[in-house]
């Protein structure tokens, strides 16, 4: 008897036509094979390119005409885009659908309003890229991990060979500290990457040497560095070793080990991973 099909995972995808969006729908196809996808396009007046601007600013008759023309072009360009995205997600093996929407600002909580709304079980967001060896969010993937009710699923670009293998096969590194949020993003990540290994890592306290495994067969991880950032090494450095598709970390929580998994530590990692991590809410729908 054949085994049942996987459940198919509402996702929202944040796509901008960027390199770095097409990585993380790309990526997000290897990790989340079973998924329906709404690409979301948000795009604010004037959308325009300079150069559309100037023309469009000769033609128009008056003030007037020349605002139509920019809510006119402005949304056939960000249409254009959102069809962009759903054409990469369905070579990625998606079901998709464009989503346009006119933003007034605040778009990353709007992002996270749309999740909620469209009862997503993740947000798909890609990183804006690498300075030196650290990959750097923009801004609107940095409110979303912060603000999203939902798990926010962050890619890096770029990723290499090994990286985008790991994507296909590799085993799930759980952030893990004893806490609530920390068995939270276990669980979510179990749900969300069914079949995969999870690997449960802590951090050891600052002067702790750290050590093979723990009592409850948690890897006990030796830090390197200090506060955030150095947990955050620490975590992405045991994730590289282990050929690691995801990391996943809890956005909130306190740790009976002295280490803290808080939101400032789940944006370090997503900031310091050479690959995908994974950002739980506490309370998020999934484990509750």
């Amino acid at each position: 008897m054949s085994e049942p099909a996987a459940a198919a995972v509402p996702v929202l995808v944040g796509f901008d036509g960027s390199l770095s969006a097409i990585t993380a729908v790309q990526v997000g196809g290897r990790l989340l094979p079973e998924a329906v996808a709404h690409v979301v396009y948000l795009w604010e007046p004037p959308f325009a390119s300079p150069e559309l601007r100037h023309r469009l600013a000769q033609e128009a008759r008056s003030l007037d005409d020349l605002i139509q023309a920019l809510e006119r072009e402005g949304r056939a360009e960000a249409e254009r885009i959102a069809t962009l995205g759903v054409a990469v997600a369905r070579a990625a093996g998606w079901t998709a659908e464009p989503l346009v929407e006119r933003s007034y600002g605040g778009v990353g909580y709007q992002f996270a309003r749309l999740a909620e709304q469209l009862n997503s079980d993740v947000v798909l967001v890609g990183s804006r890229g690498l300075s030196g060896l650290k990959a750097m969010l923009g801004s609107v993937s940095d409110v979303v991990v912060q603000v999203s009710p939902v798990p926010v699923l962050v890619i890096p670009h770029p990723l290499t060979t090994s990286e985008w293998t790991a994507a296909a096969e590799g085993p799930v590194v759980v952030a893990h500290d004893g806490s609530n949020a920390a068995s939270q993003a276990g669980a979510t990540a179990a749900q969300l990457f069914p079949g995969r290994a999870l690997l449960q890592a802590t951090v050891a306290p600052e002067g702790h040497n750290g050590g093979p495994r723990s009592d409850d067969g948690v890897v006990l991880l030796r830090r390197r560095g200090h506060g955030a950032t150095g947990i955050a090494h620490t975590l992405a450095d045991y994730a590289a070793q282990q050929r690691a598709a995801v990391i996943a970390v809890g956005s909130s929580g306190e740790s009976d080990r002295h280490t803290t998994l808080l939101g400032d530590i789940a944006r370090a990692v997503t900031h310091h991973a050479q690959r995908p991590v994974l950002v739980v809410p506490t309370g998020n729908r999934l484990t509750t």
